[in-house]
């Protein structure tokens, strides 16, 4: 097998590194982060761009080689659909268990400065 021409390797390393610095991002949110709610958009958000990206380079890669590879496109789009439902599954439990941790609601607009 050939290698892949240095257009393509580039933009693989950039999708794979930026892929390793969103799940390095999540990874410090949780850790870091003073309270739950906080915690949890870390790992939800950049997590998934992060996993995202690292498996978009591995299906460009396998494109390339002429052997595409349909779970990768699977595991992505499972991935996409779940964080989202079982970061708002948490989030709902935690304001069942705790309802004095919700955020207040937002201040009125001043007459001048309506929205839409």
């Amino acid at each position: 097998m050939t290698s892949p021409p240095l257009w393509l390797d580039l933009v693989l390393a950039m999708l794979v590194v930026i892929g390793a610095a969103f799940a390095l991002i999540g990874a410090w949110g949780l850790a870091h982060l003073s309270d739950f709610f906080k915690r949890l958009h870390g790992p939800t958000k950049a997590s998934t761009v992060g996993l995202g990206s690292a498996l978009l380079a591995s299906m460009a890669y396998f494109a390339w080689a002429g052997a595409p590879q349909l779970h990768e496109l699977l595991i992505t789009l499972f991935v996409f659909l779940t964080a989202p439902v079982s970061a708002q599954l948490l989030v709902k439990a935690a304001l069942h268990l705790n309802p004095g941790a919700a955020p207040p609601p937002p201040a009125a607009c001043p007459a001048g400065n309506r929205h839409p």
